[in-house]
């Protein structure tokens, strides 16, 4: 029987710590691009928070979290994320510190690493059970606003987030990092055909609306309840130029966020929030008074 020696973390092997050349580690390291991870089907988690998540995402003996780099300083100060992780059925490896950092795109590497099946789904699956409140990412490129967007979209009690178009990766990193955990508590799924992502969500009830600075009405005209109450798809674009022409001309009404203040603007996840609780409140009003789904009174779509 080999045992550990003293001082080896709980749950990883006590072979010798893999360096930044080793094959295994070389291969993960690719994950850091969306190509290798497209190519791979599976993607990096970094920090103790993330992978947490993911064991807890994963469940016993799923294989959807297949490999655990750790050094032996982060092994000692998790020593439960890493008995949690062989619980799994994980591979647990030891490596060097040089090996963790060359699998981190973070100024401080936390030396916890995770290798995990993508997360997205197929459209439908993601738009199952009648969905009544759905976030759109369209044209967002920077990765920390559509991990915040998924957050909010999380914390919103939203059923999916999809990805359309030309569309950050939700599994880069820093997306993963920034949405907290959320990547693993609902569905995400992407497409690169955003009218297909848009005609998905007509098909299953949901209104569009796309979330425009000169949208033609304000979230907080009364009137607005009307549609926000009901099954909705709320569209977030880029920063800079906001929801693409192409998809919001697709969308059946643009509403804006009042900005009361001087601001200028609001920054994309702010607006998510707002657009999204907006919608929450509403279908909540509906929910307590007990009606039926009116006809809305901001006017027909601008496509009839």
């Amino acid at each position: 029987m080999v045992t550990e020696p003293p001082g080896t973390p709980i749950g990883a092997s006590a072979e010798i710590a893999l360096t930044q050349r080793t094959p295994r580690v070389v291969a993960a390291r690719k994950l850091l691009r969306r190509a290798g991870r497209d190519r791979a089907g599976r993607f990096l988690v970094e920090g103790a928070q993330a992978v947490r998540e993911a064991v807890e995402w994963a469940g016993p003996r799923s294989g959807r979290v297949h490999e655990l780099f750790v050094t032996d300083g982060a092994a000692a100060r998790h020593p439960e994320l890493v008995s949690a992780a062989a619980d799994i059925g994980a591979r647990v490896s030891r490596v060097t510190d040089r090996a963790a950092e060359s699998l981190s795109d973070t100024v401080t590497p936390q030396g916890l690493v995770a290798v995990c099946d993508l997360l997205d789904v197929p459209l439908p699956a993601a738009l199952t059970n009648r969905p009544g409140l759905v976030a759109v990412c369209a044209g967002i490129a920077d990765p920390g606003n559509a991990g915040t967007v998924i957050r909010v979209a999380d914390a919103a009690g939203a059923d999916a987030v999809l990805f359309a178009g030309e569309t950050v990766d939700p599994h880069n990193g820093k997306a993963v990092r920034a949405s907290t955990g959320s990547v693993f508590h609902l569905p995400l799924a992407r497409h690169r055909d955003a009218t297909a992502v848009l005609d998905a969500c007509r098909a299953v009830g949901l209104t569009l609306l796309a979330a425009d600075a000169h949208g033609e009405f304000d979230l907080h005209d009364p009137a607005a309840d009307d549609v926000l109450a009901g099954p909705v798809a709320w569209i977030f674009g880029g920063e800079a130029h906001g929801v693409p022409a192409t998809v919001a001309d697709q969308a059946e009404h643009r509403v804006r966020v009042p900005i009361h203040g001087r601001a200028e603007s609001l920054n994309l996840a702010t607006a998510a929030a707002v657009c999204l609780y907006a919608s929450v409140a509403a279908q909540r009003r509906r929910a307590t008074v007990g009606e039926s789904p009116p006809a809305s009174t901001l006017g027909s779509s601008h496509h009839d």
